[in-house]
């Protein structure tokens, strides 16, 4: 295989705008707009017919390039699905996407402070994980599962 790395994570979306502008609090930025319309060979390869889509890759301010981190946030327009992602993290899957913090507690103020709401309080890994770490998990505006991990020191192993 010659896989270098991730490209983009999709998050389709009910209301383009509102998702864009939750996305942007979390330090996404639109780099390029998506083609409202695509055409039988596009629609193809993503086992589609042609359809119309509001949306853009998003890309997270501030990552090195070796590192970019973007999403493809989508409102499909035609064809529509209203249904909510998931009930519960454990369909099978992509359940949900883990964003690297250097500093939970201020994320999480920032994020209070625009309206989002947590499952529950930040949990730390066991020690005898090995991965010292604290966590926490949201949802979008359309109930995509998100979580923000604050990775800690690995203790020096003799």
């Amino acid at each position: 295989m010659a896989i270098a790395g991730l490209i983009h994570v999709n998050i389709n979306c009910s209301d383009y705008d509102r998702s864009k502008a939750f996305y942007e609090v979390l330090g996404f930025k639109e780099v390029l707009r998506v083609p409202e319309t695509n055409d039988a060979e596009r629609a193809a390869v993503v086992g589609m017919p042609p359809s119309r889509v509001r949306g853009a890759l998003l890309e997270l301010s501030g990552t090195e390039v070796r590192s970019r981190m973007m999403i493809d946030l989508l409102e499909w327009i035609e064809p529509r699905d209203e249904d909510p992602p998931y009930s519960h993290l454990y369909h099978f899957g992509i359940a949900r996407i883990a964003l690297a913090t250097t500093d939970l507690d201020a994320d999480m103020a920032r994020l209070r402070d625009a309206g989002v709401e947590f499952l529950s309080e930040p949990a730390s890994m066991p020690p005898e994980s090995g991965m010292p770490a604290r966590f926490v998990c949201f949802k979008d505006p359309d109930g995509t599962v998100l979580e923000l991990v604050e990775p800690g020191s690995r203790p020096n192993r003799s």
